[in-house]
């Protein structure tokens, strides 16, 4: 007979208290090095834990729906003779780090930026009985991280916790309270004691006018409405609108499609307007930035990892293409192609969705003409593109038909103003006109 083995949650990162979300192994199955156990599902990504040696599942210590952190047991397994194929050291107690040394799986990315998970609680928080002004919040450092993601100030909001200890469920309803117009709540969002105290949101039977259906939000759409919110109401948004004459850019687009599907990719237009994108960028680096934590200082950043908004069922993902400016068209349509999929089958890993220094959010293949972004904190600025469009232009003295594409610039009126923005839009429009600059 093996030796009978506790495997527990291996290191997951800064995941804790995570849904188990499928168990994939009962009693009497054997498995293999590797072989994944069970899959849970955080904020930010589903993970599938793999077994650290092999044999035969003896108990489960989990079920669908459990909660696991770091340390956590999933089952007795009693190891085979190939166990050796992942070393084993004696099962922790509790609070120690696991003895499975074998990394989880990343399988999806649910959230295209971090945002306040859904809520259970219901009952709203009042000023008046959050810790006074000046006090100091009794919160742990993870919680303290949490908030400040949020821009909530934790000197608002009513600790649950042991001794009035503010948990990340209370920051939760405290976001959740100001997003639905509690009365009496008040969300301190930004530096400087911007507070909004909005109205109660309105409690309507809708069907008393007709049938309804009601649909759960996607769990990307719960946790993407926190920080959308807090984008939107906490940064000053102006939008500048312009157009650029792709007309020979297009033609070269489809001129090079035949060698890119070879590739196994499209070439996409998306690919020219990164590429054009990281030029204007290098022009004007004020757009490649982002403002420090006190609000005084704006951090250029040397780097340019361009975030790619990408549709999919469950709702909007943000991935990022690292070091744009180092890679050609090809590769960066390749690379599109890749994320691309990646965030529709849900297999990005966390790592592609951080670190972004401007985005672009193209809505080329569906339609409209214009449309206002919401900026992607901390950067500062957002490029949105809408579809191009056949146009009689006039140029060189007649008119002629050219195919313009809709540019949609949405900037942090604090760290760039009006003047600026008209200069990148001009200058990006100028470098997707010129097929040689797009190139360059």
């Amino acid at each position: 007979m093996g030796t009978h083995r506790e495997v527990f949650v291996p290191d997951i990162g800064d995941f804790k208290n995570v849904d188990v979300i499928e168990v994939l192994v009962k009693p009497g199955d054997a498995v293999q090095p590797e072989q994944s156990l069970i899959a849970v599902e955080s904020d930010k990504a589903t993970m599938e834990i793999p077994s650290p040696a092999a044999g035969v599942v003896k108990e489960m210590r989990v079920k669908t729906g459990d909660k696991v952190s770091q340390g956590s047991p999933i089952l007795i397994l009693e190891e085979t003779e190939n166990a050796s194929a992942a070393p084993t050291k004696p099962a922790p107690k509790p609070q120690d780090a696991p003895s499975a040394k074998a990394a989880p799986v990343l399988a999806a990315v649910p959230a295209p930026t971090p945002a306040a998970p859904a809520l259970g609680r219901t009952e709203a928080i009042s000023n008046t009985s959050a810790p006074a002004p000046g006090t100091t919040p009794h919160a742990s450092p993870s919680v303290r991280k949490f908030a400040r993601e949020l821009g909530v100030d934790l000197a608002r909001v009513k600790g649950s916790g042991p001794k009035g200890r503010i948990t990340q469920a209370d920051v939760q309803e405290f976001v959740k309270g100001v997003m639905r117009g509690a009365p009496a709540v008040a969300a301190v969002v930004a530096r400087g004691g911007l507070v909004l105290d909005l109205p109660e949101w309105p409690q309507v039977d809708f069907a008393k006018f007709g049938p309804v259906e009601t649909k759960p939000l996607s769990r990307i759409r719960k946790l993407s409405g926190g920080f959308l919110h807090r984008n939107w109401v906490s940064i000053p948004h102006v939008t500048q609108h312009d157009e650029a004459d792709i007309t020979e850019l297009e033609a070269f687009r489809k001129e090079n499609a035949q060698v890119a599907e070879k590739g196994g990719f499209k070439l996409t237009m998306l690919a020219f307007l990164v590429k054009a994108s990281v030029n204007a960028l290098k022009e004007f680096p004020e757009f490649n930035a982002s403002l420090d934590k006190s609000g005084e200082n704006l951090i250029v950043k040397k780097y340019y990892h361009i975030g790619v908004a990408v549709d999919t069922p469950d709702g909007l993902l943000v991935p990022v293409i690292r070091d744009a400016d180092r890679k050609g068209v090809f590769d960066l349509a390749k690379e599109l192609a890749e994320i691309s999929r990646a965030a529709r089958e849900k297999k990005l890993k966390p790592d592609s969705m951080r670190g972004g220094s401007f985005s672009i959010s193209s809505l080329g293949g569906i339609g409209g003409t214009a449309f206002t972004p919401i900026i992607n904190a901390p950067e500062v600025a957002i490029l949105g593109v809408a579809r191009s469009q056949m146009r009689p232009v006039y140029k060189d003295g007649a008119f002629a038909p050219r195919l313009m594409l809709p540019l949609s610039l949405a900037y942090d009126h604090r760290v760039i103003d009006g003047a600026a923005g008209a200069r990148f839009t001009t200058y990006l429009a100028s470098v997707l006109s010129d097929i040689r600059r797009t190139l360059l």
